[in-house]
């Protein structure tokens, strides 16, 4: 058993603070006696006094005047982790760190961060920088708490938390052959650049709901960083590209590039916000989902609901 116990220092400061045996009883719950009694055994854990008897107010050994240093230094973190582990139990407060699979989402991912932070001060809200990691796996292990994606991983035992649903679209230059077409088929891209984001194939709508599966490749496969870089090279006529109609709506109105859609269904992915089983019904997590949701059907065009 530790010599020094947390009713220890909370009867000392107790004591400090009343000034007499008989109020810093009443204050920690305890008769005279008692506190008395606690008072000496500690004393004797320590072979030596703490303050000095028959004294008014109380004065304190040096012995005591170290333990109540401690104290003052210890009482607080306890009482602030017992506060916080109180808000985390009732959902009031956590932690948030994300990574994003979708390069087009900081567009409305920090407007909505902006306003989730304005009404839960208390969460501690991060996202990972770099895509240099498996992010899902990453989430299942507990290194992160939220994960936006598009590629659901049905082994990890995640929750996969509906945000919405968009159209995959095909960017091309205004004067493309393919401007004027109201969709494309697969096979329309195998003499074509395709340009994506520097991801795997698999993580890409372009390849896994539409080429993949006619076993169609294009032509050539370029990469670049930035939706906006992806823009100027189809606005110049270097290649075409799927994206989202939400991040393309900007673009197509100022007459920048044109767009099409993949087969005349359309490609219709769903974006989630993943999460571990364990944390989706944590009332932070259910609001930060609620608010990305709220911000996404305010600010995009041409998303709808993900069970629409």
């Amino acid at each position: 058993m530790s010599q020094i116990e947390l009713r220890h220092l909370r009867t000392l400061v107790a004591l400090r603070d009343t000034g007499s045996l008989v109020e810093a009883a009443d204050r920690v719950f305890l008769t005279q006696s008692a506190l008395s009694h606690q008072i000496k055994e500690l004393e004797s854990r320590l072979g030596c006094g703490l303050f000095i008897r028959k004294t008014r107010p109380v004065r304190f050994t040096s012995a005591g005047t170290r333990l109540l240093r401690l104290a003052d230094e210890v009482l607080p973190l306890i009482h602030s982790g017992e506060r916080d582990l109180a808000r985390l139990a009732g959902g009031e407060s956590g932690r948030i760190f994300m990574a994003i699979e979708c390069h087009s989402c900081f567009e409305w991912l920090l407007p909505a961060i902006n306003r989730y932070r304005e009404s839960w001060p208390d969460v501690e809200l991060d996202i990972a920088s770099g895509f240099h990691f498996a992010p899902l796996p990453a989430l299942a292990r507990g290194d992160l708490d939220l994960v936006i994606t598009a590629d659901p991983l049905h082994d990890l035992g995640l929750a996969y938390l509906p945000l919405f649903s968009y159209e995959a679209q095909l960017a091309v230059a205004k004067d493309h052959p393919f401007a004027s077409r109201e969709w494309i088929e697969p096979d329309d891209l195998a003499d074509e650049i395709l340009i994506t984001y520097p991801v795997d194939r698999d993580r890409l709508d372009i390849f896994t709901s539409f080429l993949d599966p006619a076993g169609v490749e294009p032509a050539r496969v370029r990469t670049a960083e930035l939706t906006t870089m992806i823009i100027q090279l189809v606005a110049s006529g270097r290649g075409v590209s799927c994206l989202p109609n939400w991040a393309l709506h900007e673009y197509r109105t100022r007459k920048y590039i044109a767009a099409t859609s993949l087969t005349e269904e359309g490609v219709w992915p769903t974006l989630y916000a993943a999460v571990r089983s364990d944390q989706q019904d944590s009332p932070f997590i259910e609001a930060f989902v609620q608010t990305a949701k709220e911000t996404c059907f305010a600010d995009l065009v041409g998303i709808v609901t993900a069970d629409a």
